[in-house]
């Protein structure tokens, strides 16, 4: 069994690299939104035009980063989403509903200060975990039904 995940969320430490390289023995796939933030945050007028109003240079690039996301949530058989520290991710936010409503076996990554905020997040959710070495070690039970050394 190969599995497809998709690694949504904070885009500004290497978590996608630790479970990455974690989990180099397993059958897995891995897929993700574009990390560049500012490609991210300037696709949108770089393809299609520039844009005088900041809220509608924003939304060309949600709309086109959206075709992404959107077809990674789908596929999908695990969808990882990580609220990181430093920034309120609401797309995180979107993407780990989006799941949700889609009936994808959720995994979120944060921290205790965050509990409260994300407490339906984190009831959506079939596993909470606070390291990216936890995820890689559900990925192994999942895949290989072995429990960490």
């Amino acid at each position: 069994m190969t599995l497809n995940i998709y690694l949504s969320g904070e885009i500004h430490t290497d978590w996608r690299d630790q479970i990455i390289n974690g989990a180099k023995d397993l059958n897995v796939q891995f897929n993700s939104p574009v990390t560049d933030h500012g490609a991210s945050d300037d696709c949108g007028v770089a393809i299609l035009g520039a844009e005088p109003n900041k809220f509608w240079h924003d939304h060309k690039g949600a709309k086109i980063n959206a075709i992404r996301t959107r077809k990674g949530i789908e596929e999908a058989d695990i969808v990882v989403v990580r609220f990181g520290e430093k920034y309120k991710q609401w797309n995180a936010a979107f993407d780990a509903g989006y799941a949700a409503a889609l009936g994808k076996s959720l995994i979120v990554l944060s921290q205790d200060e965050h509990q409260h905020a994300l407490k339906e997040v984190h009831a959506a959710a079939l596993a909470v975990a606070k390291e990216p070495m936890q995820v890689v070690e559900i990925l192994r039970y999942v895949l290989k039904g072995s429990l960490p050394a």
